[in-house]
């Protein structure tokens, strides 16, 4: 094992995932793995029956999800890392850049191309209208099966405590959580002890891609790394604070939790 004190920090939460090494930024435990071997590692739960929740970490995330942070320990869930400025933290912090980006605008497709059998689909979240658009995206482009959807406001409302429940019977694989940072993960988190999906993912804007409803930065663009500039240029009024002062909060609060 490595001398070097940042490697051994990277390193302290490897044996407990099996999956890579782990970066902590901003007091969160973040995996440091490829899209390929975080997907074996999806898989290979499922089978066993064991429940995974994963989140996404990007510098909102770690912004917003600050007072559920040490919720996070629990043995299901998963961090991984989304986007050029955690790259960023984590090479300045700890000298060394993650495996991999992972995000589930790739990450979801990817899942459906490499299933040994098509995944049984739940999407919660989105504008009234959305998760059913994106549903039919999930099963006529990726030749999945959605077993059922509501979305994040009259839906949600309607189905109440019994929302667990009605997933629960829809006998889900996966579920998309798409409510944002963080009440996505608080969602998740208050919910997993009730829930028998296996892989329950908080997505974010993931069933507004889906559907058509936001579009990707090009190809070229996401190679380098500038998805964000490409949200910020159409969506400014939303994310230009996200993208200035947020970011300043992000990297102030990673600095300041550098050993937590």
């Amino acid at each position: 094992m490595s001398s070097d004190p940042a490697a051994s920090e990277l390193g302290a939460g490897a044996d407990r995932f099996g999956v890579g090494e782990v970066v902590r930024l901003g007091g969160f435990p973040v995996l440091s793995t490829t899209q390929p071997a975080f997907a074996r590692e999806l898989f290979a739960a499922r089978a066993r029956g064991e429940q995974r929740l994963v989140c996404f970490a990007n510098t909102n995330f770690v912004v917003r999800c600050q007072p559920l942070r040490s919720r996070f320990g629990a043995p299901g869930v998963r961090i991984v890392n989304d986007g050029i400025g955690m790259d960023l933290a984590a090479r300045w912090l700890h000298g060394r850049r993650f495996a991999g980006n992972l995000n589930g605008t790739d990450l979801i497709p990817y899942l459906c191309r490499h299933a040994p059998s098509p995944l049984r689909f739940f999407l919660l979240g989105g504008q009234p209208g959305v998760a059913e658009t994106a549903a039919r995206a999930l099963r006529e482009k990726h030749g999945q099966i959605v077993v059922g959807t509501c979305d994040g406001f009259e839906g949600r409302r309607r189905a109440g405590a019994a929302l667990p429940d009605i997933i629960n019977d829809s006998g889900a694989d996966v579920l998309l959580v798409a409510f944002g940072n963080p009440l996505q993960e608080q969602w998740m988190l208050d919910h997993a002890g009730r829930l028998r999906t296996p892989l329950v993912f908080g997505v974010g804007a993931l069933l507004d891609f889906l559907s058509g409803n936001a579009r990707r930065a090009p190809a070229w663009m996401q190679r380098l790394h500038l998805e964000w500039f490409y949200r910020l240029a159409h969506e400014p009024r939303r994310l230009l604070k996200r993208y200035s002062w947020d970011l300043l909060v992000f990297f102030r609060t990673c600095r300041a939790r550098r050993h937590d």
